[in-house]
């Protein structure tokens, strides 16, 4: 792959990537309740899913499992329903997602739990797969192997993705402090939640 490719690649993926969705949300809501540290767990998940999804849209998989939409259907709408029951726990201060009275008490969440969290959000979110699929070919030449290609793209994509997700939990953590200071900890589990139950039925709906 040439570097006048990789120029117009990195900044194209770098705006989308930057912009607010599911997965940013997510990044924020756990950088709030969690703080950045533990949010790592569930970017692993997010990063898994995110290269399972790119490989397999770059690879032309994504066609197949458009002749089979209820298998994915049916995905998206338990990944959205779990989701937005976290957020509700979250907005009645319940649960491990929720932030305690005491900013540093209380149980956190788990980093399984995390982790699946982010890669079910991933390869549940179906916007992915159409960007993938639309943004991938044009950036492939057919006249050089493919495998190298893909795996160079997708190596990309996953360290911008990384990058925007820290700055988005980083922002949250930054919200965190700064409501925390007011004890104003219910309205941040409120905002939190709300922004998870969005997640959820962004997810569900999109």
């Amino acid at each position: 792959m040439t570097w006048a490719t990789l120029s117009i690649f990195v900044p194209t993926f770098l705006f989308v990537s930057l912009t607010p969705g599911m997965c940013m949300t997510l990044a924020m809501v756990l950088g709030m309740t969690q703080g950045v540290k533990r949010t790592l767990w569930m970017m692993v998940g997010e990063l898994l899913g995110v290269g399972l999804v790119a490989a397999a849209a770059g690879a032309g998989v994504a066609a197949l499992m458009l002749r089979q939409p209820e298998l994915f259907i049916a995905f998206k709408w338990i990944g959205g329903a779990y989701l937005a029951y976290l957020g509700i726990m979250m907005w009645r201060s319940r649960g491990r997602m929720a932030i305690p009275a005491e900013l540093d008490a209380g149980p956190a969440a788990g980093r399984l739990q995390l982790a699946m969290q982010g890669f079910v959000t991933a390869v549940a979110n179906p916007k992915g797969w159409a960007f993938f699929m639309v943004l991938l070919p044009p950036f492939l030449d057919s006249s050089r192997p493919l495998g190298g290609q893909l795996g160079l793209l997708i190596a990309v994509i996953l360290l911008i993705e990384f990058a925007s997700m820290l700055i988005y939990a980083t922002g949250g953590k930054t919200l965190r402090k700064t409501l925390g200071k007011s004890g104003n900890v219910r309205l941040l589990n409120r905002i939190a939640g709300s922004l998870m139950i969005g997640v959820g039925l962004w997810l569900a709906l999109g």
